[in-house]
């Protein structure tokens, strides 16, 4: 298979920042069919087109703890898997050939025994609920799967493992639950179609000018 993208190596954490602008990222994803609990596809729209500036949360606490947290996860990885070969590129956004409006920032790119490409999502979340724990009991959150389908689609990639650290309290014990979700490429292939079809409907939207119609989440 020839490369379906383009790298672009940034010299520092402010130039990266700039760049995950131009085109949708994987976070930006389930906004586009929404899907994402903190941002509706108008908000979205209107960030891509400049009439809004997006929310800076890199000062938040869970922002901090799953950026410094994230690198030991992805060693700790390597430790449990070793039949996957790890690599990560600090400031690096790939840039698909076909559609050069989507773009990935990757957590991991794995190599397995067979010589396969696949990507690894780091996930870290708090869960001060039962009811959120439930979202992560058999699946993937709806907004992380469709994050981890974009990165399927910028890349060409043939499978995702997702790793998913959930921190909850219980009195004074702090307990860490580690699950794992394996995606392969050929088992979604009618969801990746359905998300290409309506990043292209979004960012037609977006080089129009014209707002798209608002999609509410399902309830």
């Amino acid at each position: 298979m020839g490369e379906i993208y383009r790298v672009h190596d940034f010299p520092d954490e402010s130039a990266w920042l700039s760049g995950r602008l131009n085109g949708i990222g994987g976070s930006d994803a389930s906004a586009v069919v929404g899907m994402n609990p903190y941002k509706t596809n108008i908000e979205l729209f209107e960030e891509k087109t400049g009439r809004r500036i997006p929310e800076d949360i890199s000062e938040k606490p869970y922002v901090i703890y799953g950026k410094r947290a994230e690198e030991h996860i992805r060693e700790l990885f390597r430790l449990d898997y070793p039949e996957y070969q790890v690599e990560h590129h600090e400031f690096r956004i790939l840039q698909s050939l076909s559609y050069p409006f989507m773009q990935a920032s990757l957590d991991g790119e794995l190599t397995d025994r067979e010589g396969r490409r696949g990507i690894l999502e780091i996930k870290t979340t708090n869960i001060l609920q039962s009811m959120q724990y439930e979202k992560w009991k058999d699946r993937i959150p709806d907004n992380y799967y469709i994050q981890v389908l974009h990165y399927l689609l910028v890349t060409g990639y043939a499978f995702v493992v997702l790793r998913a650290h959930l921190v909850s309290d219980w009195g004074r014990d702090r307990r860490t639950t580690v699950k794992h979700y394996f995606i392969e490429r050929e088992e979604v292939q009618e969801d990746l179609d359905m998300l290409l079809s309506e990043e292209k409907k979004f960012w037609a939207y977006v080089e129009s000018g014209r707002k798209p119609p608002l999609i509410l989440p399902e309830i």
